[in-house]
């Protein structure tokens, strides 16, 4: 079957005086061509090219065949042409894939942000903690928050994100305070279930060393919404482990307490997950994942008091 090269190199072939002419223009070496001239006879079994004394001369069939070619290759490029055209506009629709919690509080507003810049982009978002992989294809940029499995996707790191344990002041005066993970034990504790997660497993790293500890926690109550673990913790139910992004304005207003402050738990940073290089990115997609490191890049839950 022949192949867009094999018709690029004929057609450049059949507009030449020669053989050797064609050589010169295609720069390479008159043996090379005449074997690829030979390879493409044979595919279509038939004589294309008859030499004379002054050159070549194209057969019946090599006429209809650089007839073809030409119109193919003109139609090819205005394809290349209309997609390198496609790839600079900001239209079609911008898929995007987000955490619940997240994506409710800082991905919504900016894809409404980046749409009212660019009228004739439709959006299309959706919201989940249980990402699909086998339909990762599906998405422009997945946001991603915690423990990464899939490293087949592009990642571009958004903003980084701790990991706070929590509890609200009035369910410590309660229960008493937390002064090592295994004292969580003897506590009130609430999972949220996510990304497919241990959730039930808190790992620890103390600051000032290298211990490690893993505590097997047994919750009280656990959910699927952020939103709901986070305000049973405030209503002192018991103690959350949850992102910076979504804590850090109730830890600056003393609604929660950081619990374990000597200790680190495994940061989530915030990241984007593209399934295309740069080169090959839409610029809706480019221009949309320029705009979430902008804003993320200040960390803008620091700066958001409750």
């Amino acid at each position: 079957m022949l192949t867009s090269e094999d018709l690029r190199f004929f057609y450049i072939i059949s507009t030449q005086p020669s053989l050797t002419a064609a050589a010169r223009k295609l720069n390479v070496t008159p043996p090379s061509v005449t074997l690829r001239l030979q390879a493409i006879e044979s595919k279509v079994n038939v004589k294309l090219v008859q030499r004379q004394a002054r050159g070549i001369a194209l057969t019946e069939e090599g006429y209809l065949l650089q007839n073809k070619a030409r119109f193919i290759i003109e139609e090819m490029d205005q394809i290349q042409i209309l997609m390198e055209s496609k790839k600079n506009q900001i239209n079609g629709t911008l898929k995007v894939l987000a955490p619940l919690g997240f994506g409710n509080d800082y991905i919504a507003p900016l894809v409404a942000e980046f749409q009212q810049l660019h009228r004739n982009l439709c959006v299309e978002l959706e919201l989940s903690d249980k990402p699909s992989w086998a339909e990762s294809h599906k998405w422009d940029i997945i946001i991603y928050i915690g423990e990464l499995r899939d490293s087949t996707l592009k990642l571009s790191t958004l903003a980084p994100n701790k990991r706070f344990l929590c509890a609200s002041p009035e369910y410590l005066k309660e229960y008493g305070s937390v002064i090592s993970p295994r004292d969580l034990k003897n506590h009130i504790c609430i999972a949220l279930r996510e990304n497919s997660e241990d959730v039930t497993l808190w790992r620890f790293s103390h600051n000032d060393s290298e211990l490690q500890e893993s505590i097997r926690i047994t919750p009280t109550f656990t959910s699927n919404e952020g939103g709901v673990v986070k305000n049973w913790a405030l209503a002192g139910h018991g103690i959350i482990m949850r992102s910076e992004w979504d804590v850090q304005a109730e830890l600056d207003s003393g609604k929660l307490v950081r619990l374990l402050p000597n200790y680190s738990l495994p940061c989530a940073d915030i990241v984007a997950l593209l399934g295309t290089d740069i080169r090959a990115r839409s610029a809706r997609t480019s221009h949309f994942l320029t705009l979430l490191k902008d804003r993320f890049s200040e960390q803008p839950w620091l700066n958001n008091k409750a």
